[in-house]
C-alpha cells in the first residue's frame, strides 16, 4: 500500500506453518523486518483482531492484527524500500492528522485506531486485549447510487 500509514506486517510465509503459531511468527518476522524491532517471544503477542476483506473486493485478505509493548532499548528504523518513513502517534493524533489530509491511512487502520483511542494508556489496551476472544470481523461493502460504503458487523445494513 504505498503511502499509506499502516502497521507492520505481511503474508506467512511456508516455512512458517499453519494456523496461530504461524501468524505469530510472520508478525515477528515483518515487525523485525520492517521496522527493525526484535521480539523474542512470538507466544508473547496479545492478538487484537482478525480481519477478513469484504467478499466485493478482489483482492482478499485473511489478516491477524497483534499488540506488543516495545522491547526496552529498541527504536524502529526505516528501511528505505518497503518503510520510507515512522512516526509514534497517540490513536487521537493519527486520526487527526488523517481527517487533515497529512496521512493516508486505509479502513482498517482507521478502525483500529478508533478502537485504540478509548484506551488510556499502551498498558490498559495490552491488558483489556488479552482478555478478549479474537473471532473474524468481515466488513461488508454496500453500493448506495454509485457511492460505496463499508458496513461493519452490527451496523444499520450489514445484514441486508
Amino acid at each position: 500500500m504505498p503511502g499509506v500509514w499502516v502497521f507492520p506486517g505481511g503474508a506467512v510465509d511456508a516455512g512458517e506453518g499453519e494456523g496461530d503459531g504461524a501468524h505469530r511468527l510472520a508478525a515477528v518476522r515483518e515487525l523485525q523486518e520492517e521496522a527493525g524491532i526484535v521480539l523474542d517471544d512470538p507466544g508473547a503477542l496479545v492478538k487484537l483482531s482478525r480481519w477478513i476483506t469484504p467478499a466485493e473486493v478482489v483482492v482478499r485478505f485473511d489478516t491477524h492484527f497483534f499488540l506488543a509493548p516495545l522491547p526496552a532499548g529498541q527504536e524502529p528504523r526505516v528501511d528505505g524500500a518497503e518503510i520510507v518513513d515512522h512516526g509514534w502517534f497517540t490513536p487521537a493524533v493519527a486520526l487527526a492528522a488523517h481527517e487533515r489530509g497529512e496521512i493516508e491511512l486505509v479502513f482498517p487502520t482507521i478502525k483500529h485506531l478508533e478502537e485504540l483511542a478509548t484506551f488510556a494508556s499502551a498498558d490498559a489496551v495490552l491488558a483489556h486485549a488479552a482478555t478478549q476472544p479474537v473471532g473474524p470481523i468481515q466488513p461488508r461493502v454496500l453500493m448506495q447510487g454509485g457511492t460505496a460504503r463499508i458496513v461493519m458487523p452490527g451496523e444499520p445494513g450489514y445484514e441486508d
